[in-house]
């Protein structure tokens, strides 16, 4: 079941979001993301580089063999004194990606799996009664009460239950997979969509949706729900048969920060409103001046370390409340930014 948070009166409600952190390198972004006073900061996969570890004496990726190097991650990642400050000031909501999880671009065949959700149940503070100990995969949600209004906050797992991806290249692409023709292949597993679905039906006024990987943007060739075209649509179907309105996705694993937008007017998709999808990715990055084709990208790429402010200012109705992404970098420097009001969050 959803926990219900209170959060404190304001006249806005601001969520901070990441990804992509080496727990082995400095990580003084948490000073500007503090700085920003978020209510809730939303660490949506890799979050540690679990593998990136030591074989005979040199540094590699591969995948974990041994599920205490996953914990030794996550304990040189408490270790970081900014870190310790954000779970001191607000909530932690986590999901993970494929470093944490602890095999690159690895689904439901990494052997540790099990393992790996044990670890980060135990690192995020999931008591051992807790209902998601029981379940297989680390989706999660919470809604917090704000003003009179409420927010949802889905935490999707896109690699416990995802189905092998396809290598293949798409014209133009610099990564190695392509979109697969097999509809039986999924991302979240039939428990998670069921759940989804009733996450979804529940009444809340804007429902931030969190997946590791980008919901939108696909034509880089690299991981993305564009590599199972039946399962996006059946996300944006979903949305729509249970009225979930006001969903935003937030996204990461990119090294970039982007914000991308879909009316459903040129990409052949059905969605039921325009979805947008805020990514930031690259917590302790290096700027790099690669960029990526991307037809629905809003506004600048950028490739700076980053960090994304998800910020709902409330006003008396729809047509008035605003939803504003705002990207920010290492130094406090403002990246991008758009706004959305939430009327146009609604199917008709």
């Amino acid at each position: 079941m959803a926990m219900v948070c209170v959060a404190e009166e304001a006249t806005s409600f601001r969520v901070a979001f990441g990804s992509c952190a080496r727990e082995r390198e400095p990580q003084p972004i948490w000073t500007e993301i503090l700085a920003k006073d978020p209510d809730l900061f939303l660490f949506i996969g890799d979050n540690q580089y679990a593998d990136f570890w030591v074989k005979d004496g040199r540094m590699v990726m591969a995948p974990v063999e041994d599920v205490e190097r996953i914990e030794e991650a996550y304990a040189e990642l408490v270790r970081k004194p900014g870190f310790r400050r954000m779970r001191r000031h607000c909530p932690i909501m986590a999901t993970w990606d494929d470093h944490d999880y602890g095999a690159n671009d690895a689904g439901n065949e990494f052997e540790l799996r099990e393992e790996s959700q044990q670890a980060f149940l135990d690192f995020w503070g999931f008591g051992p009664s807790a209902p998601i100990r029981e379940q297989e995969g680390i989706y999660n949600a919470r809604v917090f009460e704000h003003d009179g209004r409420k927010i949802q906050v889905i935490m999707l797992d896109t690699r416990y239950h995802r189905d092998p991806l396809e290598r293949g290249r798409r014209p133009g692409a610099r990564g190695p997979y392509k979109a697969t023709e097999d509809t039986s292949k999924t991302i979240l597993g039939e428990a998670q969509w069921s759940w989804l679905e009733d996450q979804l039906s529940r009444e809340a006024d804007v429902r931030i949706v969190a997946s590791s990987i980008q919901v939108i943007a696909d034509e880089h060739g690299y991981e993305t729900w564009g590599n199972f075209p039946h399962e996006r649509q059946r996300l944006y179907d979903l949305i729509d048969q249970t009225d979930a309105s006001g969903v935003v996705f937030v996204s990461g694993d990119r090294h970039l920060m982007e914000i991308s937008r879909d009316a459903g007017d040129s990409s052949g998709v059905d969605v039921p409103y325009p979805m947008w999808d805020f990514t930031s990715s690259g917590m302790t990055q290096r700027a790099q001046p690669i960029d990526e084709p991307n037809s629905f990208r809003v506004g600048p790429v950028r490739r700076e370390t980053n960090f994304g402010i998800v910020e709902i200012v409330w006003e008396d109705g729809d047509s008035t409340t605003v939803i504003h992404f705002t990207g920010y970098g290492d130094q406090g420097q403002m990246l991008t930014r758009q706004s959305v009001f939430l009327e146009k969050l609604k199917e008709g």
